[in-house]
């Protein structure tokens, strides 16, 4: 494990590298609002990763390096992790295909900047479709603006509501709620799935 600061605008970013042996692409995942790259989901996708052939980067936003536990704007979220992304996949990555994910707001992120990112797909762990209880502030069309192939694991019983599928999305259910704790290997073995399926033409 390697781990580095990138400076972005609203300060310095992190980034932790997990490389596997071989890796044919570079998985970049983001952590959600008021959480850090330390939970469960985020862990267990980047073991699952690694030994499918992806090297993992977790991305640490700047307020988060900053210590400060309230989210920047989206806007400011966006372009930091676009700057790690180009900053990482020029001094790291020796240009692989890099596939954009986070849990929560992290996926939010990865939707929103997967075209400017060139990414060549997304994967969403906990998208938060709706604030809880608030199904009409809908966050669906952030997932459904992503033109690149797309998987969403949701708990069946997240208080953020359920995602619609969609002609570039997948949505696998498992067992628990936002957190995704209930059924880790359910969740690591469709990340792993997904990963060699959407990567093998690249191969």
């Amino acid at each position: 494990m390697t781990t580095t600061e990138i400076d972005t605008a609203f300060g310095p970013a992190r980034a932790e590298l997990h490389c596997a042996e071989e890796g044919v692409a570079a998985l970049l995942l983001g952590h959600g609002a008021g959480g850090g790259i330390e939970a469960d989901d985020l862990v267990a996708v980047t073991r699952a990763a690694q030994a499918a052939g992806v090297h993992v980067v977790l991305v640490e936003q700047p307020y988060r390096v900053a210590g400060r536990r309230a989210p920047a704007p989206a806007g400011q979220l966006d372009e930091a992790w676009l700057t790690v992304a180009e900053e990482l996949s020029a001094r790291w990555l020796d240009d692989l295909p890099l596939v954009f994910g986070g849990r929560s707001s992290g996926a939010r992120v990865a939707c929103r900047t997967a075209a400017a990112g060139q990414a060549v797909a997304v994967l969403c762990l906990a998208f938060p479709v709706h604030p809880p209880g608030k199904p009409e502030k809908t966050r669906q069309p952030e997932l459904d603006a992503v033109e690149v192939p797309t998987l969403v694991v949701q708990g069946e019983g997240d208080p953020f509501g359920q995602p619609e599928s969609g002609r570039h999305h997948e949505i696998v259910q498992v067992a628990g709620d936002h957190s995704l704790r209930a059924d880790l290997d359910a969740v690591s073995r469709a990340c792993t799935e997904w990963l060699q399926r959407v990567l093998r033409p690249l191969t």
